[in-house]
């Protein structure tokens, strides 16, 4: 594939420069530009978006937009500012992808950047797509990679010289894919950010999956959105005091002692609390899940964290039925934890994130940030902190990893954003705030790569109902905590508690 694509920079449009866009159409090897459009400035562009909830903000930098696909079933899209930075930033799909990562291409194109993204190698429209063995691979990781090889030769065509830096950025799956760069194609990025990564997201799916079936199962049991807000309240009622600041936000849950029979209902209580049937629940969801011997999978949940009420998501349907039994009939009331975790690690060998061997990623100088919320319901912190702990035993201790790779956790954070807690700091999907790589997490990562500053801290914002705050978000393993009305990162023994890795220090 790489020859292929080198076959690029050799064709007809190496003449390109800056506003030459339509030289880029055509074929060369595998990668095929359908269209190359140049976006004349003060246009406030935006690109048809109904498919993708990644949605576009207006674009008013000029720029040329390249749309194509890679082996036939990879599509891209690629934008080329005609005020370029010599910068390549990579852009993240999360979910079951099919789609473009819109919003991070709007947000950073006019700062310079050109940028990439794909739709993981199948469209969203491709209803059973995971039945296909090249489609799982694609979106395991191959798709990000030849697209960022794509983007690379395309790029020197349209500028006449070669990119300079490239970083990649994505949250969720986005954040997996960032992981899966590090790890498998160390060479394509200079710098990545991976936020709520999910390092194992087959056993996170089954977590969900056996829980959305387990309310199914019992319905005077199921939990509802009131029932977790119920839950979630009170436990911030119990431990917001622990950092100083009484704020609605949890700093570290580690800290967090919550007794969950404080939530039975009494003797004619109908509200405000939990029939038994749901304290069970809630009790069995926040524990370590459990096979069908009773012995523990994970580590179960931190406090606080809630989860997603209803029947599994249309992601783990495809999964289990289509990955897993080649069967879109297949019965969600038959699965096996363990008998279906092993088939899809068999099946999908790449799509956990979790190997801890980047020695190649760490000696070629690059770098790479992770930030994950702690109260994220989807993809949850402990296994963040259980990889990043088995990265540090792995790689020479916490001290000499942290010189390359650096975990954020954000108090009161849901998935990738939302929540009680600050959650835009310049990461995928966050509005930047400026080119400061003090509040921007991308800018941190370039200062990082470029200059040899490694972030300890970055001030992330809360903006909502018309207010706003600022919250320092800390490099492991420190937390933010107020003192003398001050917030200050401190180091916090509690955190180096958790990872199951033994930790060098």
């Amino acid at each position: 594939m790489a020859a292929l694509l080198s076959l690029v920079l050799a064709a007809t449009v190496a003449n390109a420069s800056p506003g030459d866009c339509s030289a880029l159409e055509g074929a060369s090897g595998d990668v095929v530009v359908e269209k190359a459009t140049a976006i004349p400035a003060g246009t406030k562009f935006k690109p048809d978006d109904k498919a993708t909830f990644y949605k576009s903000v207006p674009v008013d930098a000029a720029f040329c937009r390249v749309e194509g696909r890679i082996e036939g079933t990879i599509g891209f899209e690629l934008w080329l500012p005609m005020a370029w930075n010599g910068r390549l930033l990579g852009a993240g799909v999360g979910g079951d992808a099919g789609v473009f990562n819109y919003l991070d291409m709007s947000l950073r194109v006019g700062q310079g950047f050109a940028t990439i993204t794909t739709d993981s190698g199948h469209r969203v429209t491709d209803a059973h797509w995971m039945r296909v063995p090249k489609a799982r691979t694609d979106y395991e990781h191959r798709a990000v990679h030849l697209a960022a090889k794509a983007a690379k030769a395309l790029a020197a065509q349209f500028y006449a010289r070669p990119v300079e830096r490239s970083y990649f950025t994505g949250c969720s799956g986005g954040g997996r894919q960032s992981l899966k760069e590090m790890q498998v194609h160390p060479h394509d990025y200079d710098g990545v950010i991976a936020g709520a990564p999910g390092p194992n997201m087959p056993l996170q799916s089954v977590r969900m999956m056996w829980f959305a079936l387990e309310a199914q199962r019992k319905p005077a049991a199921a939990l509802s959105d009131a029932d977790w807000s119920l839950y979630e309240s009170a436990v911030t009622r119990t431990c917001d005091p622990l950092d100083g600041k009484v704020d609605g936000i949890v700093t570290n849950p580690l800290q967090c002692r919550f007794r969950t029979a404080r939530l039975l209902c009494k003797p004619g209580q109908g509200e405000s609390c939990l029939t038994a049937p749901k304290l069970a629940m809630l009790n069995s969801v926040i524990a370590p899940l459990r096979d069908e011997r009773g012995r523990a999978m994970d580590r179960g949940l931190f406090p606080a964290v809630r989860t997603r009420p209803g029947p599994p998501s249309p992601l783990l349907r495809a999964m289990w039925a289509d990955a897993a039994h080649d069967d879109p009939e297949w019965d969600a009331l038959t699965f096996s934890r363990t008998g279906d975790l092993a088939t899809i690690n068999r099946v999908m060998p790449q799509l956990r994130a979790d190997s801890t061997a980047i020695s190649p990623f760490i000696a070629a100088g690059h770098r790479a940030i992770m930030y994950q919320g702690w109260q994220d319901p989807s993809t949850n912190a402990g296994p963040t902190l259980d990889y990043y702990g088995a990265l540090a035993r792995d790689n020479g201790g916490l001290a000499k990893l942290s010189d390359a790779v650096r975990l954020f956790m954000v108090p009161g954070m849901y998935h990738c954003r939302g929540g009680p807690g600050a959650d835009t700091f310049g990461a995928s999907g966050h509005v930047p705030i400026s080119e400061n790589p003090e509040n921007d997490m991308l800018w941190a990562l370039i200062r990082w790569v470029e200059q040899g500053f490694a972030p300890a801290r970055i001030e992330a914002r809360k903006i909502a109902d018309g207010t706003s705050f600022t919250r320092p978000i800390c490099a492991f393993p420190a937390s933010a905590r107020l003192d003398r009305g001050e917030w200050t990162c401190r180091h916090d023994p509690a955190l180096l508690a958790w990872p199951s890795a033994r930790l060098k220090r």
